[in-house]
């Protein structure tokens, strides 16, 4: 396997640089008892209820590349604490990436609190992709009672594939702006019609249509 160590202490004072090469010697060694491979080492400096961590969106990002399979720490704690432990933690099993920590020396063994939570964060996810869709489903049919016709623009997803710039009906989101759709519904409607495009790129689109 190949591992990022990721080490965190709460502070920037210099006496806790000593706890950081502590961490990273222990989770090193760790590293040697498994045969697990290190690909890169994280330290950081910050509270452990902040979110907004470069070396947590750096750790994320490799992972995300799939150039790691799994996370080192010392401890839970040194991921993060509170709302941002159960967030992170959840984050980090929809990437299937186990963690392995000093304390247990092997992989984390989760407490019941955080599985349930986890648990019940995993069924909110899956309520909130339902609900999503079924405002796609309302959204489509509301156009087309309007007059949006999809049959039209479904011969036209296949002819510029691999272009930078998306391809989407410009004519018929104005169409639908008239009929007093958001720009948020036009959105999920193109997304529903296979056009994976955001509402921001479709309101700037309007507005250059509108402008020349």
């Amino acid at each position: 396997m190949k591992a990022i160590i990721y080490c965190r202490v709460s502070t920037d004072k210099t006496a806790q640089e000593s706890s950081l090469k502590r961490q990273r010697e222990e989770l090193e060694a760790l590293a040697r008892r498994h045969h697990i491979s290190i690909i890169e080492t994280i330290e950081e400096q910050a509270s452990g209820y902040e979110i907004d961590r470069d070396g947590i969106f750096d750790m994320l990002a490799i992972f995300a590349e799939k150039k790691a399979d799994c996370l080192l720490i010392q401890d839970e704690t040194r991921l993060g604490r509170g709302n941002t432990k159960i967030a992170l933690f959840h984050q980090l099993h929809k990437l299937g990436i186990p963690i392995y920590t000093v304390i247990h020396d092997g992989k984390l063994e989760l407490s019941e609190s955080d599985s349930m939570v986890l648990q019940i964060v995993g069924i909110v996810e899956e309520y909130q992709r339902k609900i999503h869709n079924a405002k796609i489903k309302r959204g489509m049919k509301r156009a087309v009672e309007k007059g949006f016709d999809p049959s039209k623009n479904l011969s036209n997803q296949q002819q510029a594939p691999g272009r930078e710039r998306v391809d989407f009906p410009i004519d018929e989101v104005v169409r639908l702006r008239e009929n007093k759709l958001t720009f948020e519904e036009i959105t999920k409607i193109l997304n529903g019609m296979g056009y994976p495009v955001s509402k921001a790129t479709v309101h700037r689109r309007y507005q250059e249509y509108r402008n020349t």
